[in-house]
């Protein structure tokens, strides 16, 4: 039923990026530093520093609104591919792989309604410490280097109190409207949908692999098999994107770091500055969050929790 694929969905996406948040907190970090401007040299040495000057929870910035609306986001997700390979299928019939593909389109279209203001949101909160730990290197440095009078004065930086969810949210629908929090809509479907086209139907014919009778499910190993190699292809696949999007939708910049007016002005800047391999920034990060998130998905998905769950509530006596 819709109601059970909505919280199986919902379940499945709570589930996956607790494990994998911090993870995807060092792909946002890495992806956005730019040339002359490095901060991290890997997702170990990010993770490291973070802890180190951010503290344990400090790898959870900006977990608060992915928790909140990856529910609705992973739900949306999954049922709409169930919905459109339901329609798309004709008298039960085996679907073509154009039309897996079709349904994975359709499912990613839809997700982007949610997908882009949490992602807008999260990165403004994980990129906010990168951008931190930048300002007071520069200002180390310019204490090294300038006498000991402006020494002194740059000692104590002002304190500058971290942004909350609430607060970028109040600041962009005030100053442009619903528009702000869809800010990088056109390089989130660039990034969403191909992924969407590439992993479901990858993840539909290696799940049957494992399907003994085609009438009975796939054992939860192989739903999670599954998920994790179909979600590190199409994350690995799709990651020029994603950091086209990272780009985007980042109102904040660090020292002599380059904005973007739309995607191929964003494009053409990382090819000529930083070279093509820029492109793949935090493309293993993206595999590392991926694999797991979906595998995990896929397992709650397809054993179905929530059948489970409404199976232990008492049934009502006719």
């Amino acid at each position: 039923s819709l109601p059970a694929k909505l919280i199986n969905g919902g379940i499945a996406g709570l589930i996956g990026v607790t494990c994998v948040f911090p993870i995807d907190l060092a792909k946002t970090r890495l992806q956005n530093q730019q040339n002359g401007q490095r901060m991290y040299s890997s997702l170990s040495d990010c993770l490291i520093k973070t802890i180190r000057s951010e503290g344990y929870f400090g790898m959870y910035r900006g977990a608060a609104v992915n928790l909140t609306l990856v529910t609705p986001e992973k739900a949306i997700k999954l049922a709409a591919n169930d919905f459109f390979r339901h329609h798309l299928s004709k008298d039960g019939k085996k679907l073509t792989l154009l039309k897996e593909m079709l349904a994975g389109c359709g499912a990613g279209t839809c997700q982007v309604i949610v997908t882009t203001p949490m992602e807008m949101l999260k990165i403004q909160l994980q990129d906010a410490g990168r951008i931190e730990a930048q300002k007071k290197l520069m200002a180390a440095q310019a204490q090294l280097s300038s006498s000991p009078a402006a020494a002194a004065a740059a000692a104590e930086p002002a304190v500058e109190r971290r942004p909350t969810a609430t607060q970028i949210t109040r600041e962009l629908l005030r100053s442009k409207g619903i528009a702000g929090l869809y800010k990088g809509l056109g390089a989130t479907l660039l990034r969403d949908v191909p992924f969407s086209i590439v992993y479901f139907p990858l993840f539909a014919n290696l799940n049957k692999l494992g399907q003994k009778d085609p009438n009975v499910k796939a054992p939860f190993y192989v739903s999670f098999l599954s998920g994790c190699v179909a979600g590190s292809t199409a994350a690995v696949a799709v990651n020029p994107c994603d950091v086209i999007k990272t780009r985007l939708q980042s109102l904040q910049r660090g020292v002599n770091e380059d904005t973007y007016s739309g995607i191929l002005d964003c494009t053409k800047k990382i090819w000529q500055r930083e070279g093509p391999t820029a492109f793949f920034k935090g493309a293993y990060c993206r595999a590392l969050v991926i694999a797991p998130l979906f595998g995990i998905a896929q397992v709650v998905y397809f054993v179905g929790i929530a059948e489970f769950l409404l199976d232990l509530l008492p049934k009502r006596r006719a």
